[in-house]
């Protein structure tokens, strides 16, 4: 175990402040007596910073910088300040298995989130009962992360704040049973996120309707730049709607390219998980076709509660820019692990770990339940339309469809 010096000093109070929201008793447990932390708590950081998906490292800093700014003005955690470091994942395991291990053994951090990569988390994540430390993923989106590593293997450091592949793979094939269409075909990611995402699309969309026919897929490498291959080979069976993960700068290279194929005018929907990611809305602007169907991890605009607001407005203030979806999961994770050692009046890894089980946070997003069982987050993010609205410099969504996380989240014991 780690040992830190603590100086008592009086009594925590009934509610812990949780940046736009707040962690009570009656969500996050009753509090223990206060102790003073008398060294900075740092919490090191990586996501993929660099290359054609390197917005979201940036995104993701900017979010967590700006929690812990906002924290260590009200005075830190338990009197300590934050410090925070952020490296380059690049989307390799080797890569961010040396970040973390820096983190631990050569930065001394306290706390670990980030990763853009679903195999960089399952990498990391494996090494964490090694370096125990608590780590809170903010974006990769493999299912085997919480059912796998956490509830299967019992790697009890390991959380995830952000919606896994269930939104991407089986939330769109509900929205999708009442589309007016009947094949299929999927350009996506040649690695762990895109195969998961377009199976658990298939089979879910299945079972709702049988008569639904899969007709042709083409898996992209990473990095790549010319869509035309991958284009042309599932549009020489003409299927009536596309499913695709591309994500960051590879999906907004996938769509410009597709209209050009013309494949807007010749499908009668289009959907990507992550078609509402900033970066790609930014990248697109007014290129992209009006009522394509898309989603993220979060939506600036839902849910329509003071907690986003104020958080949206101060995250406009801090970088002039509108929030992306990783803004918010890595803000929320770092006052959820603010939660967390306050509830439990420690930075032990045992004891944080033990407190964010189960907890209970009000985020940006909207209430956030932390499963005991896989340290999976649950909450709604909804899919969209989307439209142009010259009040924003960039496309946003309408037509929401929100679903309770309940009936598409996959449940323990993961059969």
């Amino acid at each position: 175990m780690r040992r830190r010096d603590f100086l008592k000093a009086g009594l925590v109070g009934t509610a812990s402040l949780l940046g736009a929201g707040a962690l009570g008793p009656g969500e996050g447990g009753a509090a223990p007596a206060a102790k003073r932390l008398t060294k900075p708590i740092r919490i090191g950081g990586q996501a993929v910073m660099s290359g054609p998906l390197g917005g979201y490292g940036q995104f993701m800093r900017m979010g967590a910088q700006l929690a812990v700014e906002e924290i260590n003005r009200a005075g830190g955690i338990l009197g300590a300040k934050i410090e925070i470091e952020f490296r380059d994942e690049e989307l390799k395991p080797d890569v961010a298995v040396r970040n973390a291990r820096y983190f631990v053994d050569v930065w001394k951090a306290d706390f670990l989130i980030g990763i853009d990569s679903s195999s960089v988390a399952l990498a990391v994540g494996a090494i964490m009962p090694q370096l125990d430390r608590v780590l809170v993923v903010t974006h990769a989106a493999t299912e085997k992360l919480n059912e796998q590593l956490v509830f299967k293997q019992g790697i009890r450091q390991v959380f995830r704040i952000s919606v896994p592949v269930y939104q991407d793979g089986i939330l769109s094939a509900m929205i999708a049973r009442d589309f007016p269409v009947r094949t299929w075909a999927t350009i996506s990611p040649d690695y762990e996120y895109g195969h998961t995402s377009w199976k658990m699309f298939r089979e879910t969309l299945k079972r709702f309707r049988p008569d639904v026919e899969f007709v042709a897929e083409s898996f992209a490498k990473f990095g790549t730049v010319d869509f035309g291959p991958h284009i042309s080979k599932v549009m020489a069976v003409r299927p009536e709607a596309i499913f695709s993960t591309e994500w960051g700068g590879e999906a907004v290279a996938l769509v410009k390219q597709a209209k050009l194929f013309g494949v807007f005018q010749n499908t009668k929907a289009w959907m990507c998980g992550m078609g509402a990611a900033m970066d790609v809305l930014e990248g697109l602007g007014k290129d992209y076709p009006e009522g394509a169907w898309v989603s993220c991890r979060y939506w600036f605009q839902y849910p329509n509660t003071a907690e986003n607001r104020r958080f949206v407005s101060r995250f406009r203030e801090r970088w002039q820019k509108y929030p992306h979806y990783v803004s918010e999961t890595s803000y929320s994770a770092v006052y959820a692990l603010k939660g967390a050692v306050e509830k439990s009046g420690s930075i032990e890894t045992a004891a944080v770990a033990k407190a964010l089980e189960g907890m209970t946070l009000t985020t940006p997003a909207g209430k956030r339940h932390i499963r005991a069982e896989d340290h999976q987050a649950v909450y709604e993010v909804p899919w969209g339309r989307i439209t142009h609205d010259r009040n924003y410099p960039f496309p946003i969504l309408t037509d929401l469809r929100v679903v309770p996380a309940d009936q598409y989240y996959r449940h323990p014991p993961f059969a």
